[in-house]
């Protein structure tokens, strides 16, 4: 999708007046989009209408719902495909026992099994065949009801991910078109407001973080009903995903009592879902957003209330804005203040909020105890199974880090002795982890910040990686795809031990 998005970006002509980015910037952004990270080397406002399109189809192609829901597509497609053996099996016993006159027991299905054509399961039992039967159509039935609940699954996601598109892109249509200071931003940038909406819409619910102007929605920080509308489509998009699905799971329960959402609520492990929870894992990841949020709020406000950052907000839009930014800081990656000059102690804290992942939960032991125990026996058959001499050696998440940290210092080693106040360690690691959280979050560049003024310099609005060498934009662009991957990755490092 990446090298699709490459060959669309570079066929289309950018914004009238604008300087065409190079291979590497497209191709970053490209990237960008596709794993939802935001993060940027040339500033948005070089594209065109066309191009912004583009860039609204890869971050929806890209985004993790609508990924998981092709995933449950696929699954469908799979077991209407797999093949019925328990019939035909069944039948050609019955037919058998039938032209004996016999009821047929277990030294008869001893032979079938030699063939191959029937469990061991059925062996050990030593039932009749009138057994076989209803073991069958029990098992058919369960089949057949797994099979219904996961398509009702589907199309619920598909639902989810319509309606919100569609409510969430018409009201920030609305408010830009009945809102004169925002309109007058929009029509200053030579921005089309569907374009805007849709594209806004689409970047918040995956958690991209992309914006079609070049400040981000610092423009937009004193607009705090704009703010308003997208902080629960940041939300509802990522971190409070699984609650809100299995939320209206339950109220479609409640109002349609269909067996299949029933069945989907009680047995959401065999539903193969990765985000569909528990109820009480659902609850405790809701507690833990809303707690999060609330430290990062009270911690934003405390150091950054009377601070140059929020100078000309009123009360109001401070509270607004504040709770906007902390809110961003796990995984949307959206702006309304200038990263650059927020005290170091705020961004350490963002550093740790986009390094967590997405369903990072408090849950108490005695909770985590229950629920292993119900996977103890099919965890230990899985954690047996497969392992080989790379799963060992493996690093962790962190140390990945850590090595992308050093090679890109190395990569830019002649920047951090030239320009220690825009090439510092603190400013590259915010860029690295930010990259691999798929957040966007960027300290950017200044050029009031170099110990020596060069008339050449002009300040951009495009991300600090933006002035990085295309060696360590490559590297950058590596750190995006681990990031959007890391799930799969999640287990490795369990060999080292530090004690």
């Amino acid at each position: 999708m990446s090298l699709v998005g490459f060959g669309a970006l570079k066929m289309s002509k950018p914004k009238s007046g604008s300087v065409s980015p190079n291979n590497i910037d497209v191709f970053f952004t490209s990237v960008s989009a596709t794993t939802v990270s935001s993060m940027s080397t040339v500033e948005m406002e070089v594209f065109s209408n066309t191009q912004l399109i583009i860039i609204t189809i890869l971050m929806l192609v890209g985004g993790e719902v609508l990924t998981s829901m092709l995933g449950l597509l696929l699954g469908r497609f799979r077991f209407e495909k797999r093949p019925s053996f328990d019939g035909d099996i069944v039948n050609s016993i019955s037919n058998r026992g039938l032209q004996s006159d016999y009821s047929l027991t277990s030294k008869n299905i001893a032979q079938e099994v030699e063939l191959g054509r029937i469990t061991c399961s059925a062996l050990a039992n030593e039932k009749p065949i009138t057994d076989l039967e209803s073991n069958k159509n029990l098992t058919s039935d369960s089949k057949s009801l797994k099979h219904k609940a996961t398509r009702y699954l589907g199309y619920l996601v598909l639902g989810y991910l319509l309606v919100v598109h569609a409510v969430g892109s018409s009201l920030v249509s609305m408010y830009v078109s009945l809102v004169p200071s925002a309109r007058k931003i929009l029509k200053t940038k030579g921005i089309d407001i569907r374009t805007f909406s849709f594209f806004t819409v689409v970047s918040t619910f995956a958690n991209c973080g992309f914006v079609p102007t070049n400040e981000n929605m610092i423009v937009f920080k004193k607009n705090s009903g704009l703010l308003l509308l997208l902080i629960p489509q940041i939300l509802i998009g990522n971190t409070l995903y699984p609650a809100c699905l299995r939320a209206l799971i339950w109220v479609l329960d409640k109002m349609t009592k269909k067996v299949e959402f029933s069945y989907i609520l009680k047995n959401w492990k065999e539903m193969g879902y990765s985000h569909l929870l528990s109820g009480f894992h659902s609850s405790f990841l809701a507690a833990t957003v809303f707690g999060l949020t609330l430290v990062q709020f009270i911690l934003f406000c405390s150091m950054e209330w009377n601070s140059e950052t929020m100078d000309g907000f009123s009360s109001y839009q401070k509270v607004v804005g504040s709770l906007f930014q902390v809110v961003n800081s796990r995984y949307a990656g959206e702006l309304v203040v200038d990263l650059s000059t927020i005290s170091s102690a705020i961004l350490v804290l963002f550093v740790v909020m986009m390094y967590l992942p997405p369903y990072t939960s408090f849950i108490p032991t005695k909770y985590q105890k229950k629920e292993i125990e119900k996977v103890k026996e099919k965890g230990s058959q899985n954690e047996s199974a497969g392992k080989s001499i790379l799963e060992c050696v493996l690093f962790s998440q962190l140390s990945y880090l850590a090595i992308f940290i050093i090679l890109i210092c190395i990569s830019e080693r002649q920047k951090l002795k030239e320009d220690p106040l825009n090439f510092n360690v603190l400013n590259i690691t915010i860029e690295v982890v930010s990259a691999y959280g798929n957040v966007g979050f960027s300290t950017g560049y200044s050029c009031k910040r170099r110990l020596k003024g060069e008339q050449w310099c002009t300040d951009s609005c495009a991300g600090f990686a933006g002035r990085w060498s295309n060696t360590g934009k490559f590297i950058l662009i590596g750190v995006m795809f681990f990031g959007r991957l890391k799930n799969f990755s999640f287990k490795c490092g369990k060999a080292w031990k530090l004690s």
